[in-house]
């Protein structure tokens, strides 16, 4: 069996937003969210919940940390919620949801977690909506008045910074597909979105870093490898296109200053651009954009597998790489592909010099519950995590600077549009009651921790195999 030591200070935590986890949605003066009117909206949220209670975060905080305590994490990655400290988006700040986050920072520092903040997890205020949201220039003022306001106040406790996380799904699931908030389908304003997603990004950076003395500072991107599904050129073309508007669209201005040329062109084929002169761009904002970060934090849950959809079945080539079949997949219907974590980190090492990268979510969906003995025995959640680790082991061996890697989710939470039906959490929460019990993936994760090592299958099957 191999035993896999990881690099000593390797930070190991666990990860969960405001909006899925806290509830308290009308409590300490916080205001309405994107996701609260969202919630509302019929069909929207398939088991017809909302975010009201989630896990009651809010009251139960301490409870959490002592179960993080318990786990042996290291570093706990948390969201902080917009409309608690800005109700309005912007104007007078909200001391009682700043009080908030300051009990909980000085709690996790007293547990001995260290305290990783992202300050936009999807939930901008409604109140910034009239004025087009995202797609409004003037959401980017907004967000960085936010930026100064929270880390003016936790910036001398919290020294891990993260300004947005996963920009494409703000932009792509919420305005362009309508699958999240705000529920738009119009492309030109997610372009929009995502340029002024990074421009808000760019520009905090300065200001958090004025204000969180040797502090890191970054973004975090959930990021897809594209394999063609077979070696056609149709469908390495498919690959490609995803590649580009997936992972490309957000890495190159951050990294390069500018968008990947290919998937401008693609956006203009599809309509969604009348030109390859982006409307949305203005004269330095690219530079801005480009602001050197400390940190890039990658969010990976499984491949993309890119069949053309222009060439009839009956004239593209064999497939090479098949469909997953359903025993491959977890709860959301995503392939276990551990190896494409390895492939991510590497490709984005060598292709954009980052100084630092930690996986910033991983994890999986799957519907254990608790036996008659109060038991949640969810193997495969473990083994899941057991080869994501195996994968990142692989990737420091090839050179990556990997500083850490935080598991989605601690809680099992609400899980936008699919509400409560989808459990990603090492910890098991009935809803009703909210009652928690650690999973057997947990007690598994903590072993990790306190071995700060990963090895290649549990040592009692081992034992039981040679019996």
């Amino acid at each position: 069996m191999g035993h896999h030591p990881f690099p000593p200070g390797f930070l190991w935590g666990v990860a969960t937003s405001a909006f899925q986890i806290e509830g308290a949605t009308r409590d300490g003066g916080r205001g309405e969210s994107v996701w609260d009117r969202f919630c509302t909206q019929p069909g929207a949220i398939s088991d017809g919940s909302d975010g009201a209670r989630a896990c009651e975060h809010f009251s139960r905080y301490r409870e959490d940390i002592a179960l993080m305590r318990e786990l042996g994490v290291r570093s706990y990655r948390f969201s902080i919620g917009w409309t608690r400290v800005l109700p309005s988006g912007s104007g007078p700040v909200n001391e009682a949801g700043l009080a908030f986050y300051d009990r909980l920072v000085d709690a996790l520092l007293a547990a001995g977690i260290e305290p990783f903040a992202t300050l936009n997890h999807w939930d901008q205020p409604q109140a910034l909506m009239p004025a087009g949201g995202w797609a409004a220039r003037d959401s980017v003022d907004r967000f960085v008045e936010y930026a100064d306001a929270t880390s003016r106040r936790l910036g001398d406790r919290v020294k891990r910074w993260a300004t947005h996380n996963e920009p494409w799904c703000i932009a792509i699931l919420g305005y362009e597909n309508g699958m999240h908030a705000p529920g738009l389908k119009e492309p030109r304003k997610a372009l929009a979105a995502a340029h002024h997603l990074l421009l808000s990004h760019g520009r905090s950076v300065p200001v958090l870093r004025s204000n969180v003395k040797g502090g890191e500072i970054g973004l975090v991107v959930n990021l897809v490898p594209a394999h063609p599904a077979s070696p056609s050129e149709a469908d390495r073309t498919a690959a490609r296109e995803l590649d580009g508007s997936f992972n490309r669209w957000f890495l190159d201005p951050v990294f390069k200053g500018s968008y990947p040329a290919d998937a401008i062109d693609d956006r203009v084929a599809l309509g969604h651009l009348d030109s390859a002169d982006l409307p949305f761009v203005h004269a330095g904002d690219l530079a801005q954009i480009q602001a050197p970060i400390d940190f890039l934090g990658i969010n990976y849950y499984s491949r993309g597998i890119l069949r053309s959809t222009r060439v009839p079945e009956t004239e593209n080539a064999p497939r090479t790489i098949p469909a997953p079949p359903p025993e491959a997949m977890t709860d959301m219907g995503w392939e276990v592909y551990p190896d494409g974590l390895r492939e991510i980190l590497v490709r984005v090492h060598q292709d954009y010099a980052v100084k630092r990268l930690y996986v910033t979510e991983n994890g999986c969906a799957y519907s254990d519950g608790p036996d008659s003995s109060g038991r949640v025995a969810d193997v495969r959640r473990r083994e899941y995590l057991r080869g994501h680790l195996l994968a990142c082991k692989r990737a420091l061996d090839e050179g990556v600077p990997l500083g850490g890697y935080y598991q989605w989710s601690l809680l099992d939470n609400f899980e936008w549009q699919f509400g409560y039906s989808k459990r990603f959490g090492i910890v098991w929460v009935d809803f009703e009651t909210q009652q928690r019990i650690v999973k057997d993936s947990g007690l598994w994760y903590r072993d990790v921790i306190v071995a700060n090592a990963v090895d290649d299958e549990d040592t009692r099957e081992r034992a039981l195999r040679s019996a």
